[in-house]
């Protein structure tokens, strides 16, 4: 929606709300000059929104006495839109939000006329999103629910970490400013009062939960969006460049989103560029593709791909006959 029309909605509501509004004081809640109001009148009066003026010092800006808009006003891509949201929503929260997603539906179904709901009907049919979630995080809930309360009363949590560089749990306690799904993960974006510093933790990780009485409060320059972008996950340090067959060009060409560039070549082979923020991620890309592909570079990736080579050949060596 665009700013403009944004603002005649405001401007009915705040109408709606109150009548004999001066102008000064709605081009203030508009952040517009006095003009502008004037100009948004007249254009919601050729819309058939009855506005009238009142002169004097207890005059001022009204809506006809008994104007009330309409509770809903969606076009059918819009309702489709808050449809698919709320499927969306179902999906990734799971039991924490499945009954409020289906609740808020039905409502706005009973609520909608029939090309509305008619569009609904189809985007439900038609355009669908699922497989979101890597596995079943139906066994997350409480946690996601503790988590879910204690980030929005900036409650701070104590909580047993299984991470993948420890072999064993470690107690910590953090406040959580947000919860991420990405990837098919769940992740708690937290403050960890260990390192004194922003920690990204996934949640399956999480072994017991405990919602702390102590508060915290979220730094005002906090931008989850900015974190991710930035901070929240490790940067590429590698270039690497690995070559598919003839055979397997077809892969790598139908997994286009995988890499940062892609060249056919003219014996029918494929090169693929992506950065890769560690040297063990990035042989486990190689070795998941199987023989087809080659190390191109850099060369320290190869090396790691040819030890771990003869690694798996030994350990698959048939079992001498007793």
């Amino acid at each position: 929606m665009s700013t403009t029309a944004t603002r005649l909605i405001t401007l009915i509501l705040l109408l709606q709300r109150r009548p004999r509004q001066k102008a000064a004081k709605l081009a203030e809640e508009l952040d517009v000059s006095v003009r502008t109001v004037h100009r948004y009148v007249e254009m919601l009066n050729e819309m058939g929104i009855p506005i009238y003026s009142e002169r004097g010092p207890y005059g001022g800006f009204s809506l006809v006495r008994g104007y009330k808009m309409p509770p809903l006003i969606f076009t059918p891509q819009e309702a489709a839109a808050i449809c698919l949201g709320a499927g969306l929503v179902e999906e990734i929260w799971g039991p924490l939000y499945k009954d409020a997603a289906r609740s808020a539906m039905a409502k706005l179904e009973s609520l909608l006329p029939d090309e509305q709901r008619q569009e609904v009907a189809w985007a439900r049919r038609t355009l669908v999103a699922t497989g979101m979630q890597r596995a079943d995080h139906t066994p997350l809930a409480p946690t996601l629910a503790g988590l879910r309360r204690a980030a929005r009363d900036h409650h701070c949590i104590r909580m047993r970490y299984q991470s993948l560089s420890h072999p064993d749990p470690l107690e910590r306690v953090v406040d959580p400013y947000a919860l991420l799904h990405r990837w098919g993960w769940w992740y708690v974006i937290a403050h960890c009062h260990l390192r004194q510093a922003l920690r990204t933790f996934r949640i399956d990780r999480i072994q017991e939960l405990t919602v702390l009485n102590e508060t915290f409060e979220v730094p005002p320059d906090f931008d989850v969006l900015h974190y991710l972008a930035e901070d929240g996950w490790p940067q590429p340090t590698l270039n690497v460049r690995l070559r598919f067959s003839p055979e397997a060009a077809a892969e790598a060409l139908d997994d286009r989103g995988a890499w940062d560039q892609v060249a056919e070549q003219p014996d029918g082979s494929v090169v693929v560029t992506f950065g890769a923020s560690s040297l063990d991620w990035a042989a486990r890309v190689a070795l998941w593709r199987g023989p087809a592909v080659t190390v191109l570079e850099p060369e320290e990736l190869r090396r790691q791909v040819e030890r771990w080579a003869r690694t798996i050949a030994e350990r698959h060596q048939p079992a001498e006959e007793p």
